[in-house]
């Protein structure tokens, strides 16, 4: 009687236990489901609005959008030489949902200038892929006496410490790359560091400086129109956007060749896959002709690389760059 009864109940509650699972099946199902991603992605930029660094943010994001239909928010978050941005995208939720636009300066630079850095650039982040890199120019107004890079480096010579240069702040890839440069032609200049690269291309346009060192983007336009002599590149390759341009090494100075690179990284610990299906979008973008070509005549050449392949890249710079910021004795708290 009792088996019966029993038996009786379970063959009740059977279907009732079933009708409530269903749903909650159903909605964990969905919720394993969901597809990345399901929001907007957030992408910090450690420097201001305008920078060459936003600028390259904004225009492969765009074109990720475009391609991909997700859908990014930009923020700019400034200071520190970049670190503030960089550790902000750190900390956040390891989900994919929060990248950061890192480059040379805050990944493989700036653990040699500060004293306490808040991330350490090969443990707390996530590599995704290289975009992008951009060689810098060396170059004097158009008004100078210095004709070319022999002008200059005869110019120094011939008064050590005199000749100056300006950069857009210490331990900056322009400084860094001009303490290469000098080592390799043997001189010595005068370094003149400004908060940015505003106030460095008014004084070297109009002859308060000697010479600036500094990304394409930020002198093309001023090379275009007349202003900026351009004398030498530190790519080790002509520039098709300024073919009359040697190189350092052709000119006679190995060794000082420098570009800064840019590329996306996620917080450590996001899961492989959303890195890699980061990775395959930014790439297919990036493989767009528009893009390549409105980014190459700013001087910007399109990179692709593995997330491997750029973390290698990070350790190979850190260790070229410590080298030269011990040497040059730079710091900067």
């Amino acid at each position: 009687m009792i088996r019966s009864m029993l038996s009786r109940r379970v063959a009740l509650a059977t279907p009732l236990a079933m009708a409530l699972a269903i749903p909650l099946a159903f909605s964990a199902t969905l919720a394993v489901a969901a597809p990345y991603p399901n929001k907007p992605i957030r992408v910090y930029v450690p420097f201001p609005p305008g920078g060459g660094t936003d600028v390259i943010a904004r225009e492969i994001t765009q074109a990720v959008a475009t391609s991909a239909k997700w859908v990014f928010v930009i923020e700019n978050k400034p200071g520190a030489g970049g670190n503030l941005g960089v550790d902000a995208a750190a900390k956040s939720s390891k989900d994919g949902y929060t990248l950061v636009l890192g480059q040379s300066s805050n990944l493989s630079i700036n653990p040699w200038l500060y004293a306490r850095m808040p991330y350490d650039p090969t443990k707390d982040l996530a590599p995704i892929g290289l975009v992008a890199r951009a060689p810098l120019v060396l170059v004097t107004s158009a008004d100078s006496k210095l004709k070319t890079i022999a002008d200059a480096v005869a110019a120094a010579k011939a008064r050590p410490g005199v000749l100056n240069y300006a950069s857009a702040g210490n331990g900056t890839v322009a400084h860094l790359a001009s303490e290469l440069f000098q080592k390799s032609a043997g001189v010595k200049l005068q370094h003149v560091p400004y908060k940015g690269v505003g106030q460095a291309l008014t004084d070297v346009v109009s002859s308060n400086v000697d010479l600036y060192l500094s990304t394409t983007p930020s002198l093309l336009g001023h090379i275009r129109q007349g202003k900026l002599r351009p004398l030498a590149v530190t790519s080790d390759k002509r520039l098709p956007e300024l073919p009359n341009v040697p190189t350092l090494a052709e000119s006679g100075f190995k060794g000082a060749e420098s570009a800064t690179w840019f590329g996306f990284l996620a917080p450590a610990g996001t899961p492989p896959e959303i890195v890699a299906r980061l990775n395959s979008e930014f790439t297919k973008a990036l493989q767009q002709p528009a893009l390549v070509k409105k980014l190459g005549d700013e001087g910007v050449a399109v990179t692709v690389s593995t997330p491997d392949q750029f973390s290698q890249l990070i350790r190979q710079d850190l260790a070229r760059w410590g080298k030269v910021v011990k040497d040059a004795g730079i710091k900067i708290d």
